[in-house]
């Protein structure tokens, strides 16, 4: 790796988020490491433009679908305890689970090859109280069929990493909450990451999700979905995110065997290896190998962006909604890292 001037660094990320510098508009917290070393932290723009709070490191933002590696993690310190299998069945651990989940293990959940119903294509329009995971699992009971032969193909799925999550709850006999902050946010000394449930837990220094209205920024921050913990419900900051990144080159939460399976192509039963392994998409950008997790829900856009090869980290979180944080990355990457 080659590392070109520092302050031309510096300058060169700056200048892709001038436009969170503008007055009046919802941030971003943006942090870039190698090898371990924090060598880009900046925050930009607000957290609430209500109460006029500006976004700092410690801002915690709502991660969306990034949870989903936290979820599957979860998942695998469960197996790591031979507590479960990638192949368990999902009528194995739901007993009431239909028919259909009988062909439905672990790992399809994990890898998005589940074919299982979309759950947010199953909630009435008239709806108005939140869903939750056990709303999902609920749901599923109500179905007779996936959309295609589980294993046969890969369909990005909310509705798995719900069940995911009640899955933890089910083996372990803990709250989701309670099971990622014992298992992975207390060891990492992740102080501020919390799976949020209102009336439960508390956010502190909260930002709030906005998208753009005619008038200048609305608060968007809340959905229909935005209740469901398993898919997307965790609320973290650069700062904590750090930590969980540099624990991947350790053996703290999970051991090298079971992570990097983790980090790996899954292989659908013709044989077609798919982007995405345990919890994280995969890609190939300017010829290195790219693990990262999106995370888009209302008021947010978010990445984890990991180029393990190279030791290098991008973490992007915003409450706007709008923009492409992976791309970003892509461009930050290209910035620091010159073969």
């Amino acid at each position: 790796m080659l590392l070109v001037n520092l302050n031309a660094q510096i300058e060169n990320v700056d200048d892709l988020f001038s436009e969170f510098s503008n007055d009046e508009c919802p941030g971003t917290s943006v942090l870039v490491s190698i090898n371990g070393q924090i060598v880009f932290e900046k925050s930009y723009g607000f957290a609430n433009l209500e109460e006029k709070k500006r976004v700092e490191t410690k801002t915690n933002f709502r991660l969306a679908s990034v949870t989903k590696q936290f979820t599957a993690a979860s998942i695998l310190i469960l197996i790591q305890k031979e507590l479960l299998k990638l192949d368990t069945k999902l009528t194995d651990i739901f007993e009431e689970f239909p028919d259909y989940g009988k062909k439905i293990t672990i790992k399809n959940l994990l890898n998005h090859t589940s074919g299982l119903i979309d759950y947010e294509d199953l909630i009435p329009d008239t709806a108005t109280i939140q869903v939750k995971d056990a709303d999902v699992l609920l749901m599923m009971y109500q179905q007779s069929s996936t959309y295609f032969e589980p294993g046969n193909q890969f369909k990005y799925s909310n509705t798995g990493y719900a069940l995911l999550a009640l899955i933890v709850e089910r083996i372990s006999g803990q709250k989701f909450a309670q099971f990622l902050s014992e298992n992975i946010f207390q060891p990492l000394e992740m102080n501020s990451t919390v799976a949020h449930e209102e009336g439960i837990s508390i956010v502190e220094n909260r930002a709030y999700g906005y998208s753009r209205a005619d008038s200048g920024w609305a608060r968007k921050d809340q959905s229909i979905t935005s209740a469901v913990l398993g898919d997307g419900g965790i609320y973290s900051n650069v700062e904590d995110l750090f930590k969980w990144d540099q624990s991947h080159y350790t053996n703290k939460i999970l051991s090298d065997e079971i992570r990097n399976e983790a980090m790996t192509r899954a292989v659908l039963n013709g044989g077609e290896k798919i982007y995405y392994g345990y919890g994280w998409h995969l890609k190939n950008y300017k010829d290195n190998e790219v693990v990262y997790h999106t995370g888009s829900t209302e008021g947010f856009r978010n990445v984890v962006y990991r180029v393990p090869s190279k030791k290098f980290s991008v973490i992007i979180l915003t409450n706007r909604n709008e923009g492409e944080p992976e791309k970003l990355a892509d461009k930050i990457f290209g910035i620091y890292c010159e073969e």
